[in-house]
């Protein structure tokens, strides 16, 4: 086992689908703010709404291609850079992932060119059920995929097989239902529509600095502030409740996050700076809110946060455990009618995967001795002070864009869109969301360390057999590729709002004009 190819292995796989989830949550945030935006040209018969929606559904296109192209890419990953990880979990994983290619991505393609090019071949009302399958079709995916990858946080519904050496599925609606995948789909999927508010309400800010396609520019501005300021509110309340689901499913990750290293007297409270050190195994110049994390995290004052280091304890406890289960294992490779190792096998099994975990400093895990469960065991450990810092940014910004918002919403009903401040500050404030968002999968994956599915499977075991320059090579071609793919995108998303929305035809008693083409109407 070579450990600079595990590390490689999952820097490669990082930046794929970091750099894949920069389209993700704009195509997912756009394509229902597309469909607010043709139910009120439904509604209303007004041109400038469907001026709007084209506008915008143009730079969606744009953005969906990129997010489709980057997509396939990483999921091939799995087959060439994590080879054993597909064997050993791909009765289970693969499922949803073929789902999310048979329903929901076909879904969306077939829907998506009768989006772009059926304007003038369906009824408005058809066009708009159009439009709301290809927004249907686009987080059915992101459900499946998070289904996918929810199971790799907390893997329900399944178990090991000795007789196949492979994890099947035992209860397919238990992987469907799992409470870490549905929290993670709300909250991430909301995400997705604070980045596309951030994204609309930026450029029709743009706009109305320059004084252009003002009328374009103010209800794209209004419909942004109030999806935005709902969406933001919807983040931070289910982010709380996935955070709530860690109390019981991923409580290490939970301790990591908080810097708790040892366990206090409810209800706990919530770091809200210190300097945590994996060496030292402390936070330095810690500064905490009495009582919050216990109510946030137990929804009581009674419940108990365990801290990292009685989790340690405990983590020892299963790699023992473990031992035995694997001790079992291999003795049904020799006689599969064994009773007394299928004893042993079904009394320990659920940690088989807390033995794995001494693969990665001796061969055989029941020749471990003491010293080496130890060492084991403060593996279970993520990178404490990465995870403490990412969650508190990551925190900040969602508390920030509820105010953001919240003061876009109030100019918009009062017709403020000529406050130059906000305006600018608009501008600033569109990378902050793939700022959080990005940071919430890196520390979604971080604190999943040193698993690849929680419990069952260690990531150095998972990786396919490559070399080092094998490795770098496709790193640096996946670099190169994606490069090209974002100065592309980039260039067709600026020409396309440099050249702004098509015109559309004047009402007959309109006498002034705007840059837009068309006169402003009394409301404007």
């Amino acid at each position: 086992m070579d450990m600079a190819v595990i590390e490689l292995s999952r820097l490669q796989f990082a930046l794929t689908a970091l750099y894949h989830f920069l389209f993700v949550p704009l195509t997912l945030g756009l394509s229902f703010l597309l469909v607010i935006m043709e139910s009120l040209y439904v509604m209303t018969d007004r041109p400038v709404w469907r001026q709007i929606t084209r506008f915008w559904g143009k730079l969606f296109g744009i953005n969906f291609v990129l997010g489709v192209a980057t997509g396939l890419t990483m999921e091939f990953q799995f087959g060439t850079n994590w080879a054993y990880y597909s064997h050993y979990v791909g009765d289970i994983f693969g499922a949803p992932l073929a789902i999310e290619g048979l329903m929901a991505f076909f879904l969306e393609a077939t829907f998506v060119g009768l989006m772009f090019f059926g304007w003038d071949k369906l009824s408005k009302q058809a066009h708009l059920f159009v439009t709301f399958m290809v927004a249907l079709g686009t987080n059915l995916s992101a459900l499946w995929i998070l289904i996918a990858n929810g199971w790799m946080q907390h893997p329900a519904g399944a178990t090991f097989n000795p007789a196949t050496m492979r994890m099947e599925v035992t209860d397919f609606t238990a992987v469907i239902f799992n409470p870490v995948a549905q929290a993670k789909f709300v909250h991430t999927v909301s995400a997705g529509y604070v980045a596309a508010s951030v994204f609309v309400l930026g450029i029709s800010a743009l706009f109305l600095l320059r004084g252009q396609w003002l009328p374009l520019a103010r209800r794209s501005f209004t419909v942004a502030a109030a999806f935005g300021l709902a969406s933001s509110l919807s983040v931070v309340v289910l982010g709380d409740e996935s955070g709530y689901a860690l109390t019981d499913n991923q409580k290490m990750k939970l301790a990591a996050i908080e810097a708790m290293w040892h366990t206090e007297p409810a209800p706990a409270g919530f770091a809200a700076f210190g300097l945590p050190s994996n060496t030292a195994r402390e936070t330095a110049f810690e500064v905490k809110i009495p009582y919050v994390l216990g109510l946030i995290a137990t929804r009581s004052v009674t419940g108990e946060v365990t801290g990292i280091t009685e989790l340690v304890e405990d983590a020892k406890a299963k790699i023992g455990s473990g031992i035995l289960a694997y001790d079992a294992v291999e003795r049904l490779k020799l006689n599969r009618a064994d009773p007394t190792a299928r004893a042993s096998f079904e009394e320990n099994k659920g940690n088989l995967g807390y033995a794995l975990l001494l693969k990665r400093f001796v061969a055989d895990p029941r020749r471990a001795d003491r010293a080496t469960i130890e060492k084991a065991a403060w593996t279970t450990v993520p990178n404490v002070p990465a995870m403490f810092w990412i969650f508190r940014v990551m925190a900040g910004l969602g508390f920030f864009f509820i105010a953001f918002f919240g003061l876009a919403f109030l100019f918009a009903t009062r017709r403020q869109f000529d406050r130059r401040w906000f305006l600018r500050a608009a501008l600033w404030v569109i990378p902050l969301p793939w700022i959080a968002i990005e940071f919430g999968w890196i520390l979604a994956e971080i604190g999943r360390q040193p698993w690849a599915i929680d419990g069952v499977l260690p990531t150095f075991l998972g990786a396919s057999d490559l070399t080092v320059p094998q490795l770098w090579t496709t790193i640096a071609g996946f670099t190169a590729l994606y490069g090209t793919l974002a100065v592309i995108e980039v260039r067709l998303m600026v020409e396309a709002i440099r050249k702004g929305p098509e015109p559309v035809a004047a009402p007959p008693e309109a006498t002034p004009r705007d840059p837009g083409g068309y006169a402003p109407l009394a409301a404007d």
